[in-house]
């Protein structure tokens, strides 16, 4: 991003702030996404097949991909509307990671269940 010219699009440094908190919030949401795909892969015992937990580390995986892209285009693009006086962006990126996480919720609920 070019740098503006004084007086021109400064915003107030506070919400500036607030938006990288809320970006590395999602960052940290994302770390903590591989650390779960880690121990999926890595911690739990076996399941009677050996694909099912490499599946749910890679979806977790890409699921933290996931995260940590649209943590930056949310934070590039809330940033760039408040330089220039725009609207806040609506955003989706919570109902996805919520949506994927109930689904893999589901997928490791009816794992569970069919490996007893």
């Amino acid at each position: 991003m070019p740098p503006t010219p004084p007086g021109e699009g400064e915003v107030d440094y506070r919400w500036s702030l607030a938006n990288e908190r809320t970006f590395l919030a999602w960052i940290r949401t994302s770390l903590s996404l591989i650390a779960a795909a880690v121990a999926v892969v890595q911690l739990i015992p076996p399941f009677p097949r050996t694909d099912v937990r490499w599946a749910l580390g890679a979806f977790l995986a890409t699921l933290a991909v996931g995260t940590a892209s649209l943590a930056y285009s949310r934070w590039a693009a809330t940033e760039k509307a408040m330089r220039e006086r725009e609207a806040r962006p609506a955003g989706h990126s919570l109902l996805l990671l919520t949506t994927a996480l109930i689904i893999l919720a589901v997928v490791v609920f009816a794992v569970v269940l069919g490996t007893r």
